[in-house]
């Protein structure tokens, strides 16, 4: 199964990338400088990075109190859903949610509760990215934008949907059913545009972050075609399951979204720095709060860390 997963994640990509006409040898004829951002944008563009996957983590503990759990203060949101992101990197797709569970049952929030809520946000968060990145797509080459059209009219009639209470809780409820996920309580209709909305600004948030890198490399593009193509590339990506983290496609589909901008090469440049860039800055915070929830951790004969009560 894995050779196979890998055997199509680098045929998808290829025949994506081809149809821009870059091929390996593009890449390695760039000017090394090319390869190499400015330190003062990088540095910009990680912090504002760094701050939207902390909006991400803060989101999450909001969700966990509207599904009934209790308040988790938001720094201790942000490094419970940091240190689960570690499980991203591990082979198999439940490491990170199971992570969390585990780490958050410390806090007094129940396993279920921690679960639904981040298998709930990843499903709202991918209908923002969705609406960030319809402009990307529909500005794609053919046939791109043809699908484009589609996606446009999908994303259109979900946000309508998420505004009419019934159907709101029948999506809920069948997204949970197809992600395998067993939740307590179901999450009230008057929350569904609010938590579009905040998922649709942390996605802003990514995009902008994303810009800047590109601005890094003497990259001069407006800033919503950019953002807008980072979030499209990533949804495309998510959707090849086979994929790991969408490693691949989720770069080809940048690639073909930046080729109008920048050229076939300085995009494939681009694609290849933003996937390494998003790595660190997301594990080296991480790894931060993990090595310090080991040293906080108690020893043999010491009281566990108290959990949170509800206040419900």
């Amino acid at each position: 199964m894995r050779l196979g997963q890998l055997v199509l994640t680098v045929a998808v990509t290829w025949l994506i990338v081809d149809r821009v006409g870059l091929g390996l040898d593009s890449l390695a004829a760039q000017d090394a400088s090319a390869w190499l951002p400015d330190p003062v944008l990088l540095v910009v563009a990680s912090v504002v990075l760094c701050a939207a996957y902390f909006l991400s983590a803060w989101l999450w503990g909001l969700l966990v109190r509207d599904l009934g759990g209790p308040h988790i203060p938001a720094a201790d949101a942000v490094r419970l859903f940091m240190i689960a992101n570690l499980g991203r990197y591990i082979p198999g797709k439940v490491w990170q949610i199971a992570g969390l569970a585990a780490l958050a049952k410390g806090r007094g929030v129940p396993p279920a509760t921690a679960t639904g809520a981040a298998i709930l946000g990843q499903g709202i968060a991918l209908v923002a990215a969705s609406v960030v990145g319809t402009g990307a797509v529909l500005s794609s080459p053919e046939p791109y934008r043809r699908w484009g059209v589609v996606g446009a009219v999908l994303v259109g009639a979900m946000v309508v949907l998420l505004a009419i209470p019934p159907v709101f809780r029948g999506l809920a409820r069948g997204w949970f059913r197809l992600t395998r996920t067993a939740i307590d309580r179901l999450p009230s209709p008057a929350h569904g545009l609010r938590w579009l909305a905040l998922y649709t600004g942390n996605w802003i948030l990514y995009g902008l972050a994303f810009w800047v890198l590109a601005r890094s490399l003497d990259l001069h593009g407006a800033v919503v075609p950019l953002g807008s193509a980072f979030a499209a590339a990533y949804v495309l990506g998510y959707v090849m399951v086979f994929a790991p983290a969408g490693l691949g496609p989720r770069e080809g589909f940048l690639i073909v979204f930046l080729t109008p901008h920048f050229g076939a090469a300085a995009a494939g440049v681009l694609a290849v720095v933003a996937r390494l860039w998003t790595t660190v800055v997301e594990l080296v915070p991480a790894g931060v709060f993990w090595l310090r929830h080991l040293a906080r951790r108690p020893g043999p004969g010491q009281p566990a860390e108290p959990a949170q009560e509800s206040g419900r």
